[in-house]
Parts: structure tokens; C-alpha cells; sequence
């Protein structure tokens, strides 16, 4: 990957204006909704796993931290290993049935089953 693709100006590389502050939205942390507004689909993943399934929970809305939380809250109850990645939290084995149950338990009521 080149320099220019890990700059995170976003297309901004330089300005005739002496006075110009780049100004990146990245810093700001957003905060957490509330677990009844979370949007949250759980569904079952095969792909690049040689076959073996995960159950993935994604559309979490918040911070890295809370949602690490939430993660090792499911990865706990469910007795199982798993890992926060990329906005999803990935839990090993079909467990799908379980995290819905432990989700509507925590509040989170807009959780929804998702693929076959």
C-alpha cells in the first residue's frame, strides 16, 4: 500500500492558504446508543472459515470499548471463543439461537436474524 493511501486527509494533500487546518472527523468518538435503539442482525457466516461456522453480530452503533464489552459478555455466556473485528463481534460455532435470547435479555429488542 502506498504513503498516499495510509494519509488519512481523505483527497486533502495541500493548500495555498497559510492559515488551513485539516480538521479530521476520525478523532471524534461517537457515543453509544442505548441498547433499545441498536439495530443489531445476528446471522451464521461459513465463508473463508474452511467450512466452519460463526455467528456474527453486526450493526452495533458506539464505542470500540463498548462494544468489546458486549462482546466478551456474549463470548462468556455462550461458553466460547470469539473476537471483535471490523464493527462485529464473531463468536465461534452456530450460537445463533443463544446470542439472540442473551441480546433480548440486555435490551437490545431491535435484535433480528439475518441469511439462511
Amino acid at each position: 500500500m502506498s504513503k498516499k493511501n495510509k494519509n488519512s486527509n481523505k483527497g486533502f494533500f495541500f493548500s495555498t492558504d497559510p492559515d488551513f487546518e485539516f480538521n479530521s472527523d476520525e478523532n471524534e468518538e461517537m457515543e453509544t446508543l442505548p441498547a433499545n435503539k441498536q439495530n443489531l442482525r445476528v446471522f451464521i457466516d461459513r465463508k473463508k472459515r474452511k467450512g466452519k461456522e460463526v455467528t456474527l453480530v453486526c450493526g452495533f452503533e458506539g464505542t470500540e470499548e463498548d462494544l468489546k464489552d458486549l462482546g466478551k459478555y456474549l463470548k462468556s455466556k455462550c461458553g466460547v471463543g470469539g473476537s471483535v473485528k471490523d464493527g462485529e463481534i464473531i463468536i465461534q460455532g452456530n450460537q445463533r439461537e443463544k446470542v439472540m435470547d442473551l441480546l433480548l435479555a440486555e435490551g437490545y429488542s431491535k435484535t433480528k436474524k439475518a441469511g439462511g
